[in-house]
């Protein structure tokens, strides 16, 4: 029994202007039609990092068309439901989040934030390179996992398993 249906996936972070758009941006771009990535924060900075963008550019892939927005924008009725919800940083997951239509399943999977690096260009450009590098492994552990043939509990824990996974390598 094949559920070929695309599933959508919420990433959150407090200010979506880093890590959040980078894991949107991954998943869509690695998911192959399985997925559908979205981001949010819960209190959104307004516009998105200009190294998260650059990043993306510099790695081919698509950096157009991301804004940062608040999770209120999904959080509603009506609105995209999501199978899974996924907080990027541990400001996130330590906020009480809306209720989710259609129960997703959820996990953290924290990452430091590029976007409060200091010292000089290189070195924050090496801190959102090291965020992606993260997310990236992240995202790929979670495209690896058999969907369609996992219960939910055992779907459960993998989802953490991946949000403990340091190096992910």
């Amino acid at each position: 029994m094949s559920d070929a249906r695309v599933r959508n996936v919420l990433f959150l972070c407090t200010g979506n202007s880093a890590r959040s758009v980078l894991a949107e941006a991954i998943l869509n771009a690695s998911a192959k039609g399985r997925f559908r990535a979205y981001s949010a924060g819960s209190q959104p900075k307004g516009e998105v990092h200009p190294l998260t963008l650059d990043t993306l550019r510099v790695l081919k892939y698509p950096a157009e068309g991301y804004r940062s927005k608040s999770w209120d924008e999904f959080a509603v009725e009506d609105g995209s439901q999501f199978d899974f919800v996924f907080t990027v940083c541990d400001s996130a997951a330590a906020e009480v989040c809306p209720i989710w239509p259609g129960q997703p399943m959820t996990a953290h999977w924290g990452v430091p934030d590029p976007a409060a690096a200091t010292g000089s260009e290189a070195e924050r450009r090496a801190a959102f390179l090291e965020a992606f590098r993260q997310l990236n492994n992240r995202i790929s552990i979670f495209l690896s996992l058999p969907m369609e043939s996992i219960d939910r509990m055992s779907l459960q824990h993998r989802l953490d398993e991946i949000g403990r996974t340091g190096d992910a390598s």
